[in-house]
């Protein structure tokens, strides 16, 4: 049975869902149906490349405002397929597929990693990532969670790079990715950065 911890001088609350995320292996159909059909604003977009262990691929990961603070995610991962061994509870598809909660502070952010270890759960590190911070845990059903801490709020420039890195992910791996890599995404952004700036002159 279990015990209520709910009180106590290490009781921090939660704020809400911050974001869900998902594996996504069409980028382009995924973004035309939640930026296009269902009418979510793109509000920010990571690329990355050497992100953890050797094995795991370069990837994007773009987020859509879903209302209150909340967001809905999508990795793609450069070069892959769904493959029945990486969509299990222990690969890195497995951690694309979690819940993330939003901690009111930083302070309630470590409050919570000193909580759960005080439980025995196992808790990561503080992972900073751009806008974030976040501690990894998973439920006693081995999913993974999130409780993850905005450091900055995102702004505008931030929809800008979004809009401008998902147009050149569409232009570069609209097809599949067909041998082509981040650096390609990248250097297709950078042609439009600078066709932008010179239309702006």
């Amino acid at each position: 049975m279990a015990t209520d911890t709910s009180s106590g001088p290490e009781s921090p609350s939660l704020a809400g869902v911050d974001h869900i995320a998902f594996p996504t292996w069409k980028p382009v159909e995924t973004v035309g149906f939640y930026r296009d059909v269902m009418g979510l604003k793109l509000i920010h977009a990571i690329s990355a490349k050497g992100w953890g262990r050797t094995d795991h691929p370069d990837f994007l990961h773009f987020f859509f405002d879903t209302g209150q603070g909340s967001t809905i995610a999508f990795f793609y991962y450069v070069g892959t397929s769904p493959r029945e061994d990486m969509a299990g509870p222990r690969g890195y598809l497995g951690m694309a597929r979690h819940l993330a909660w939003s901690a009111r502070s930083e302070e309630d952010l470590l409050a919570w990693r000193r909580r759960l270890e005080a439980r025995g759960i196992a808790v990561s590190e503080v992972v900073e990532h751009e806008a974030l911070k976040s501690i990894y845990f998973r439920d006693p059903n081995g999913y993974p969670l999130e409780i993850t801490w905005k450091a900055r709020a995102l702004t505008a420039a931030d929809a800008e790079d979004a809009a401008l890195t998902i147009a050149a992910m569409i232009e570069t791996f609209g097809g599949g990715s067909d041998g082509r890599s981040i650096e390609d995404m990248w250097r297709r952004k950078g042609e439009k950065l600078r066709a932008q700036a010179a239309a702006a002159k």
